[in-house]
């Protein structure tokens, strides 16, 4: 009797959503963590010392300067988070998926903003008649100001997907097929439990 490769079958995305699913969204939340980090360190230096907004690098930016003016660090961020949230929905179900979609269709939004401030500052080209990069909704509102609610909008449900999942209900946690509800999985259907290795 032939046997059927599984994890050729699955593929990347079914494995990063089903078994390594738990410690995918770990390694994602440590990447939000970090960068809210860097952010809440610039907010610091601005209202808390003081500091000229120019100088108010965060952390990294205080070694690395070019980092910040050249666009890099926010569009690869930018793109890191919204590839962390496309490839990591599938292992979401219910209220949970949802809530994750919201974050996704709001960061997809943050990543434009970030492209357009990107595209300017390597092409030395400034749109609405700027001397610097400049976003559409930076029009209205300071950039420090507009990364911080933008990084908000987008955790906020993102920590809310992640709470749904980690408590859901007997129909979603039927529908899931994630390592994150392995041991839920096993007392809703009155499996025994895995020996723990030695």
């Amino acid at each position: 009797m032939a046997t059927v490769d599984t994890t050729r079958r699955e593929g990347f995305i079914g494995r990063l959503n089903g078994r390594h699913h738990r410690a995918a969204l770990t390694a994602y939340l440590v990447i939000v963590l970090g960068h809210w980090a860097e952010h809440l360190v610039q907010a610091y230096q601005i209202w808390v010392l003081g500091l000229p907004r120019p100088q108010s690098r965060g952390v990294l930016g205080q070694w690395f300067p070019w980092l910040v003016t050249s666009e890099w660090l926010h569009y690869g961020y930018a793109l890191v988070m919204l590839i962390g949230l496309f490839l990591l929905r599938p292992g979401f179900t219910g209220r949970a998926r949802t809530w994750w979609t919201v974050a996704l269709a709001l960061q997809f939004w943050h990543h434009i903003e970030h492209l357009l401030l990107f595209l300017q500052a390597q092409s030395g080209t400034f749109l609405f008649g700027r001397s610097e990069p400049t976003s559409i909704i930076q029009l209205l509102v300071g950039r420090v100001e507009l990364h911080l609610f933008y990084n908000s909008v987008v955790f906020i449900p993102m920590v809310i997907a992640m709470y749904r999942h980690l408590r859901p209900s007997d129909a979603e946690l039927r529908a899931a097929s994630c390592s994150c509800l392995a041991e839920q999985r096993r007392t809703l259907t009155g499996a025994p439990s895995a020996p723990v290795p030695a």
